[in-house]
């Protein structure tokens, strides 16, 4: 039978982004994927800000020789905040007269957008680049204005500084933790009990939220233990990856730092990461709340997934009821959860002959005799 199953089928995704949370849901929900919103961090515009005002009036005084616009809503929203101060114009002005140099096609797009054209743009996306360029044209005596995204730049301002460059930081926005909580600890939650496979992140700051938040539930180690080894961490680029692999884990990153890629992505690695198991002449493949049986996505009752994942740990080996009894959500001490859950389980895959039943000893895969191997887990 052909694989028709959509790629992120049976698998959930944990979403940490405030901005643009919903297009990354879809995308994630069209290819299958039961997705977990949990916001991690809130915006705040600093339209009333005093930094923000004093930053740009210094910029207006003392105009620059360079401006780097790191993001199209920052750079949107500093041009706007400018407007309602009554110096939209001047602000206008003075990037006009700036060699502006925009981090990537978006922001390139709301420069163009507001009648300015760039004088520069890296392929890569990458602020590495732009430094780089920045100190082969040498900054001794230049003064550069770069607007500040929430997001670390490891020495970015320090290196221009290095070189003799004055930096005005422009702070157009901040990130803040959300008001509401309550998601953000279900993923938390969700993420420690391995019943979401992955979550996604698209800015540092979410990931350093997430850190904190659990840190300050006195789940930081257990977070860590399950981002390195259950749960796949997921970022949009390298910048956004850098607080969770200053902890030690390992992350994936697309190619190109864009949504479409960071879920294709997921699309390649969430499966590659399922087991597939030759059973009773079947292809077997257990994902985080389903099976897919030859192809053919077979949802599962959350009991039957535990008993499936610890029957898998020992494809063909015997599992005994009460070592199958502690892997039961609230199950007790009654080894009849166990038939009770094993027969629904059976009944979900459609197929019994795919779990045998070892008389006084427990239950086993049926693994194929031609399978080269028994896995010891």
């Amino acid at each position: 039978m052909a694989d028709q199953t959509r790629p992120l089928a049976g698998f959930t995704v944990g979403v940490t982004a405030a901005r643009r949370a919903d297009e990354l849901g879809a995308l994630l929900e069209r290819r299958g994927a039961t997705v977990l919103h949990a916001p991690a961090l809130r915006i705040v515009p600093l339209a009333d800000d005093s930094e923000l005002l004093a930053a740009t009036k210094q910029l207006l005084d003392h105009a620059p020789d360079v401006v780097v616009a790191t993001t199209a809503i920052g750079f949107r929203g500093w041009l706007a905040a400018a407007d309602g101060w009554g110096i939209g114009d001047a602000l206008l002005a003075c990037l006009h007269e700036a060699e502006l140099l925009a981090r990537g096609p978006k922001v390139k797009g709301a420069i163009r957008a507001a009648g300015l054209t760039e004088s520069w743009s890296p392929a890569s996306e990458s602020m590495a680049e732009v430094l780089d360029r920045l100190l082969a044209e040498g900054v001794d005596g230049r003064r550069i204005a770069l607007q500040l995204h929430g997001e670390p730049l490891p020495g970015f301002v320090e290196s221009l500084r290095a070189g003799g460059a004055e930096v005005v930081g422009v702070p157009v926005y901040r990130w803040m933790p959300p008001e509401d909580l309550t998601p953000v600890d279900r993923l938390l939650d969700a993420v420690l009990a391995r019943t979401v496979d992955a979550v996604t992140f698209t800015s540092a700051p979410a990931a350093v939220s997430l850190l904190n938040r659990a840190a300050e539930r006195g789940q930081d180690a257990e977070l860590l233990a399950a981002l390195g080894h259950d749960v796949l961490a997921a970022c949009v680029g390298p910048v956004t990856a850098l607080p969770l692999q200053a902890q030690g884990l390992t992350t994936i990153q697309p190619e190109r730092f864009r949504l479409g890629p960071l879920v294709q992505l997921l699309c390649v690695e969430l499966p590659v990461r399922a087991a597939l198991l030759p059973v009773a002449g079947r292809r077997l493949q257990i994902r985080g709340h389903a099976a897919v049986l030859d192809g053919e996505l077979r949802p599962v009752p959350p009991a039957g997934m535990a008993l499936l994942r610890a029957l898998a740990r020992r494809p063909g080996w015997v599992v005994s009821r009460a070592d199958l009894l502690r892997v039961l959500p609230g199950a007790g001490q009654d080894e009849h959860a166990v038939e009770t859950a094993m027969a629904r389980l059976r009944a979900a895959l459609g197929a019994p002959k795919l779990i045998q039943t070892v008389v006084k000893r427990g239950y086993r895969l049926a693994l194929d005799p031609a399978a080269e191997t028994k896995y010891s887990g």
